[in-house]
């Protein structure tokens, strides 16, 4: 079974509403070729895809949701990722600088730059907890 290929004027063909209206379940996976129960997977396996969800259950897809769902289906289907590499890839975009793993030791620093050493450790241990925060 091959994928279908993604419009290219965007994630959502024109049908009617406004870009930043929000969109059903259907509608979604329809426009995107990726089925219903596909999307519901996703929502298990990707914490920050998280659309607005009614009365009855019923979910509401925002603009930056539809994006979302289409960068993972471009690494899921187009690139070959498995789901915790997409994961991976996804948590990555967001801030390589957080996400990056604090070296063993820290970089030498300039004379002037001395007084500054417990400022720059205490930065560090702040970025590392939200770092490990993000992860959760």
């Amino acid at each position: 079974m091959s994928v279908p290929e993604l419009p290219d004027t965007g994630p959502i063909p024109d049908d009617g509403k406004d870009p930043a209206a929000f969109r059903t379940i259907g509608e979604v996976a329809k426009a995107l070729g990726i089925r219903q129960h596909v999307l519901r997977y996703w929502e298990e396996q990707f914490p920050t895809l998280r659309p607005l969800t009614r009365a009855g259950g019923r979910r509401y897809y925002r603009p930056e949701d539809v994006a979302l769902i289409t960068e993972i289906h471009r690494l899921l289907h187009k690139e070959g990722f498995t789901i915790k590499g997409a994961r991976q890839a996804l948590r990555g975009k967001k801030g390589t600088a957080a996400n990056a793993a604090p070296s063993a030791e820290p970089a030498p620093m300039a004379p002037d730059e001395q007084s500054a050493a417990p400022l720059v450790t205490y930065l560090q241990s702040i970025r590392d907890r939200l770092a490990a925060a993000l992860e959760e």
